[in-house]
Parts: structure tokens; C-alpha cells; sequence
């Protein structure tokens, strides 16, 4: 289905493309005190914190609503990404999996297959190359939808280092894709149409909390797999040791250039890392 989506966007045409709504979205770009203000909702006990003074810095340099925008955006998205990571590590690391088959044949690969290959990060290594690769690529493609001002637009709103809203995601059906596709990426049965302003208001912030909550337990589950000291986790039994690359995409079973290459020069890096155990 990825690669189908892809093909699709590869042969989109201007001709294509909806005309931009008559309301556009309000600036919403955000200063220094308007960020003060959110960690204070966020968190009252920590409050504004920033060790590196990255935004006094973009203050000093004039950039400093699009640079709080960029790091605004980035922030709910990891978190985005981040809970579907908790959450993901521990259905893998549970056994649960589709009950049908992942590829097709005479001797097709079931998700049961796939499962049994061990934690996470080894079942990962275990999906065939054009699987991985289809996946990557609907990542690439999500990544073209909602940074391309063309769509944004279409959605009638900015990009958000231009007064655009950070953590915006075009809706589908608003942009005019070659291929349709039933649900939307951002909240897909419209749960938040109705809600009012305080409600999303509220809503926004328990979503950066838990995102950020989730970076650091996505973390501590990858790092828990890897052998470190990880207080609480550390001596769950469900978590399985991998002793692959997690930041490697692909591994040796992947028969593609540059990988095996890859791999050999990862280790040079690891040696870089002091031993914490």
C-alpha cells in the first residue's frame, strides 16, 4: 500500500490540486513568554527550562517565533511517534501479532513468524527488505504531506516556522491526493471536532506531557534491551536483549548497498560511548 501511495504522489499534477479555502488558519505563532506560559501548564513544579538558552538565542538572532515553531512542532511530533512506540514495544514484547499472513506465495511469511524472532528490535530485523522499504517509505511520504506548503495550503493553513500551527497534519481528504484514502492521519473518527477551545487547550497539554513521558520510557525500554541500568526496568522479564544496531534501518539480512558497510563502521562509533555497566 505504501509504495502504491508513493507511486501516486510521484505522478501528482497541478492540475490536481484544490483550490486554497477563503478562511485561512490565524497566525499562530508563538514568543518567548507564550512558551513560559505552556511549561507552566505543563509542569508548574519544573516550569520554563532551558539549560542550553536555545531560546534566548533565537531571541538574540531574530528568529524567534520561526525557531519556536520548529522546536514546538518537533516536540509533539516525537511525542506522537513516541507513544505509538511505547505502546508498539509492548504489544511486540507480549506476543501478540495479526493472525494472517504478512507476504504471499507458496511459502508465505506469517506475522507468527515474524514474532518469534524475538523482542522488538529483532522482529524488526527479521521483516523481509521490501517490507522495511515500504514501510520507510510511507514514513517519506507522511514527511512530504506535512511539511510541502502546497498541501499545507491546500488545508488552508501555514507551515509552522511561517505562523502555521505546530503539529498540524493535512487532512486527507484536503489535499487532493491521485489515491483515496478513508481516514485521516490526525484523528482519523473525528473525536475532536466537537470539543471546545479550553477542552483542546487541556487536551494539548496532557498530549505533550505524555509524549514526553513516552520519549523517555521508549528510551528506557531500548536501553533496558541493551543491557544498561534502567531502574524499574531493567528487571521486567518481558523485555528480550537485542544485540542488533537500533539505529540501523537494516541489517545484515538486507541485501542492499552501503548496508553491510554500515554495519561494520557502527561499531567504531560504540566504542565512543563510555561502558555504564
Amino acid at each position: 500500500m505504501a509504495l502504491s501511495l508513493v507511486a501516486g504522489v510521484s505522478s501528482f499534477s497541478g492540475s490536481m490540486v484544490r483550490s486554497a479555502p477563503a478562511c485561512r488558519a490565524h497566525v499562530t505563532m508563538e514568543t518567548a513568554a507564550d512558551l513560559q506560559a505552556l511549561a507552566q501548564k505543563c509542569n508548574p513544579t519544573v516550569g520554563f527550562y532551558d539549560p542550553l538558552g536555545l531560546v534566548a538565542k533565537a531571541k538574540d538572532d531574530n528568529t524567534e517565533q520561526a525557531t519556536l515553531g520548529w522546536y514546538r512542532h518537533a516536540e509533539i511530533k516525537h511525542g506522537r511517534v513516541a507513544m505509538a512506540a511505547f505502546v508498539g514495544f509492548i504489544v511486540q514484547s507480549n506476543g501478540i501479532c495479526f493472525p494472517w499472513a504478512l507476504t504471499g506465495g507458496d511459502s508465505p511469511i506469517m506475522h507468527s513468524d515474524i514474532l518469534a524472532a524475538g523482542g522488538p528490535g529483532d522482529q524488526w530485523d527479521a521483516l523481509p527488505t521490501a517490507a522495511k522499504l515500504q514501510i520507510l517509505g510511507f514514513i517519506g511520504l507522511l514527511e512530504l504531506v506535512s511539511e510541502t506548503t502546497v498541501f499545507l495550503n491546500q488545508a488552508g493553513e501555514k507551515h509552522y516556522v511561517k505562523g502555521g500551527k505546530p503539529g498540524f497534519f493535512p487532512p486527507f481528504s484536503a489535499i487532493g491526493l491521485p489515491h483515496p484514502v478513508p481516514l485521516n492521519l490526525w484523528d482519523p473518527f473525528g473525536f475532536t471536532k466537537k470539543m471546545s477551545a479550553e477542552r483542546k487547550e487541556k487536551a494539548l497539554v496532557a498530549e505533550i506531557n505524555n509524549g514526553r513521558l513516552a520519549q523517555i520510557g521508549i528510551f528506557g525500554f531500548l536501553s533496558a534491551s541493551k543491557g544498561l541500568v534502567v531502574p524499574g526496568m531493567d528487571s521486567i522479564e518481558g523485555i528480550k536483549p537485542y544485540a542488533g544496531e537500533y539505529m540501523a534501518a537494516f541489517s545484515a539480512t538486507d541485501d542492499l548497498p552501503y548496508v553491510q558497510a554500515m554495519l561494520d563502521y557502527a561499531p567504531k562509533f560504540g566504542n565512543l560511548v563510555p561502558t555504564l555497566y
